[in-house]
């Protein structure tokens, strides 16, 4: 419990210090996404395969650089079409990778890099403090209320082959409880941001909802390699993948939300 005190700790500093800026923030989510990408090869190797490691650290780094220079939807969707031609062409390339190793490299190209290019590209976007704050808080206080609602009510198991724990009464508690989180983005935002209340709510709802969607699919990954977690990086929390694993759905889901409500 202590290590795990710790780190949170620590990890909340290094966040704190990096949200502030936007060329830190590109170098906080690409730094993760190279974190997550690595776990995610080693992993992957446990099953009898070889990923190629670099051309999902040259999508993050050219998505990255895209970022910090707004090159816009063309260049983003130029630079994963590339990627995803390499990926499958290190498999002619390389007798260690083969067939099945360039198909786990499009894999992990798509999760966990993809989703981690966009959240780059969002974190540099007019509503990312809106964004942030309700898929981070909303993602805590939904851990929270599932926890509680699954010890106090739990009855019926959600995905009992994917996470025997998680219970359908735990889910809808998280979901729920996701309402607070949206009256208090509605709350802190309300002066600079014409986001309506009932937008605040279905928001952290769906944000939230998707979050509990994100960890149920890492867990997948992790049964199907035979994992607890995917790192011991982070004492006490796993590896980087399996701290993102809510938020790379949630954070998403948000702002597209907001998006199209035109906040």
């Amino acid at each position: 419990m202590k290590d795990r005190v710790k780190s949170a700790v620590i990890l909340i500093l290094i966040t704190a210090a990096c949200m502030p800026f936007a060329p830190a923030r590109i170098l906080y989510f690409g730094t993760a996404g190279a974190l997550c990408a690595y776990e995610y090869s080693k992993n992957v190797e446990k099953l009898g395969a070889r990923c190629t490691l670099w051309v999902m650290f040259v999508y993050l780094a050219a998505h990255a650089v895209l970022t910090f220079f707004d090159m816009g939807l063309f260049c983003y969707a130029a630079c994963f079409v590339f990627c995803l031609y390499l990926a499958l062409f290190s498999g002619v390339l390389h007798r260690q990778v083969s067939g099945i190793g360039a198909l786990y490299t499009l894999a992990g190209l798509t999760y966990p890099c993809v989703l981690i290019g966009i959240i780059m590209t969002i974190s540099v976007s007019r509503v990312w403090w809106q964004t942030l704050l309700t898929a981070v808080v909303g993602s805590v206080v939904c851990d929270t209320a599932a926890l509680f609602g699954g010890t106090r009510f739990g009855k019926h198991k959600l995905a009992p082959a994917v996470s025997p724990k998680k219970t359908v009464e735990g889910a809808l508690c998280g979901a729920l409880s996701s309402l607070v989180t949206g009256a208090l983005v509605w709350l802190v935002f309300r002066g600079t941001t014409p986001a309506p209340l009932w937008l605040c709510l279905g928001t952290s709802l769906l944000g939230t909802s998707m979050g509990q969607i994100g960890d149920l699919a890492e867990s997948l990954l992790k049964r199907m390699i035979g994992v607890k977690d995917f790192s011991n990086l982070i004492p006490g929390h796993g590896g980087v993948f399996d701290r993102a694993d809510s938020l790379l759905f949630s954070i998403p889901t948000v702002y597209f939300c907001f998006l199209l409500a035109g906040i």
